[in-house]
């Protein structure tokens, strides 16, 4: 049976980060993992799945050795945030001109993020990746975590970390109660053309069903994220390309003119999760094993990067065992506040912006207005989404 210092069961995003992170540390480090990359080419087309990556997202990417290499795929930074109400005149501009910033973030296919970690994973003499191989059981006593793998493989480590997504293998084997909010909405995914040039910004038109955003690429085409009810993008898919360019025109407001092209399109649920705690016995949970949240401010990989920072600082300053609960305590504190918080202000949002009572609608327009023409305060809010703040 092969020791390591923790064993990380998903080499996704965020779990990919962790390993990296504490390869970097000087930590040995196993990773499980199911599905292998797919190899990247620039003809390539726009995969529907992406991510807004924060500053703070980026400065972890930096650490762990792949920041460069992401960029030299595929990714667009964008330098403003145009957020408006599809029932009013409220409106409010984020632009990282006014923050003294080359840009606000970048917009980044997820499998390239994952790319990048997977080829820094491979190089890396402090990690070794089982994949493809799939976590099967675990079984935890004082001194360590033994953990056995579909093929038999037997492991056995300090900590072990669920980085496995909301269905989360390790969290369920460990007993670990999940709280899930089905918001009974799908976001509806696609790449498309417009007549107009995004600018480099993003677009958000909030309406009473769920936020539209249009996200900027670098060819000059956008990423999409509609949120809609679920038998609604269930339609939106039914519907010919044509029809639904000309409603997502009309969705958008038109202000980036006529939809020109789409792509294929694809849906996914949306619910909002907390697991009852983090931790358990030599273990810990990252990322959307932990939590999952609505996507209306594209936090989500950003939480989980987060999560991924702490444990791993958490670990790298550690002088005694590794999975000691005094340690995996110190790293549920300092994450879970951060994560419920900016769960319950995105269900906030959601909620306000659904409301439909007339002084509802007008007290939120004059409140994104009046929050406009506050810069310090605005500034300070857009620092904190970034991570800089």
């Amino acid at each position: 049976m092969k020791h390591y210092d923790v064993i990380v069961n998903g080499g996704g995003m965020v779990g990919a980060t962790l390993a990296c992170l504490l390869a970097k540390a000087g930590r040995k480090v196993a990773v499980i993992e199911a599905f292998k990359a797919k190899p990247f080419s620039p003809e390539d087309e726009y995969d529907l799945r992406v991510s807004a990556i924060s500053r703070a997202s980026q400065n972890a990417f930096v650490e762990a050795g792949v920041w460069d290499d992401i960029l030299a795929m595929r990714a667009s930074p964008y330098e403003a945030m145009d957020v408006w109400d599809a029932a009013g005149d409220g409106n409010v501009r984020f632009d990282a001109a006014e923050l003294g910033e080359p840009d606000l973030g970048h917009i980044i296919e997820n499998r390239i993020i994952q790319l990048a970690l997977t080829e820094q994973m491979a190089q890396s003499q402090n990690i070794t990746l089982f994949l493809p191989n799939s976590f099967h059981s675990f079984e935890q006593s004082d001194e360590k975590i033994s953990v056995t793998l579909e093929d038999n493989t037997e492991l056995s480590a300090q900590l072990l970390v669920g980085a496995d997504g909301a269905n989360s293998k390790v969290r369920n084997l460990a007993g670990i109660d999940f709280e899930r909010d089905d918001y009974a909405q799908s976001g509806l995914v696609a790449v498309v053309k417009t007549q107009e040039s995004h600018q480099f910004t993003a677009w958000q038109r909030f309406q009473p069903s769920g936020p539209l955003a249009f996200l900027p690429l670098a060819d000059g085409s956008c990423s999409i994220v509609w949120t809609l009810p679920s038998d609604r993008a269930d339609y939106y898919l039914s519907r010919s390309k044509a029809d639904f360019k000309e409603a997502l025109a009309e969705a958008l407001d038109h202000k980036l003119g006529k939809i020109t092209k789409v792509s294929k399109r694809a849906a996914f649920p949306l619910k909002g999760s907390q697991a009852e705690s983090y931790i358990d016995d030599r273990i810990a949970l990252v990322g959307d094993a932990a939590h999952t949240i609505h996507p209306l401010a594209g936090q989500g990989v950003n939480l989980g990067i987060k999560d991924a920072l702490e444990l791993a600082q958490q670990i790298s300053l550690a002088k005694g065992d590794l999975g000691s609960h005094k340690l995996l305590r110190r790293y549920e504190r300092a994450r879970r506040g951060d994560n419920v918080l900016t769960m319950r202000a995105m269900e906030g949002f959601r909620l306000l912006f659904g409301h439909s009572a007339s002084p509802v609608k007008s007290l939120r327009n004059m409140g994104m207005n009046l929050f406009n023409q506050m810069p310090v305060v605005k500034n300070e809010v857009i620092k904190k989404a970034m991570g800089i703040g």
